[in-house]
């Protein structure tokens, strides 16, 4: 039985008898599809997770993704805490200013009554 392999740059399934082995002089041992494969990683020394047609590619940008929506769901509710906070803040601030009044009020009433 053949083994199937992986190309070390596309990420895509090499069928047995296709494909290029290539020995670097640590001894590390490439696989890759085609020639295009070959050409990015060895000649044009590209990486695999900036090359928007390699698998690599697409697993990393999902995960950003996945990051960039977490973190948007994480912003929504301390906006959401801040705007309930600030709320609490004004009904209290209206509160006092009520009992103020209020005070002020039985002050008013309270010296006129001396008064007379």
């Amino acid at each position: 039985m053949a083994e199937h392999r992986e190309c070390n740059f596309c990420g895509s399934e090499i069928p047995p008898g296709t494909g290029t082995m290539y020995v670097k002089k640590d001894g590390t041992i490439l696989f890759f599809c085609s020639r295009k494969c070959y050409k990015n990683m060895i000649e044009l020394k590209r990486v695999p997770r900036k090359v928007r047609w390699t698998q690599r590619y697409k697993v990393e940008k999902s995960s950003r993704l996945k990051i960039l929506e977490r973190d948007a769901e994480k912003l929504k509710a301390q906006r959401e805490l801040k705007k309930s906070e600030k709320a609490r803040r004004k009904r209290l601030m209206d509160e006092k200013k009520e009992a103020d009044n209020a005070a002020e009020e039985a002050n008013a009433d309270s010296e006129e009554a001396e008064e007379e």
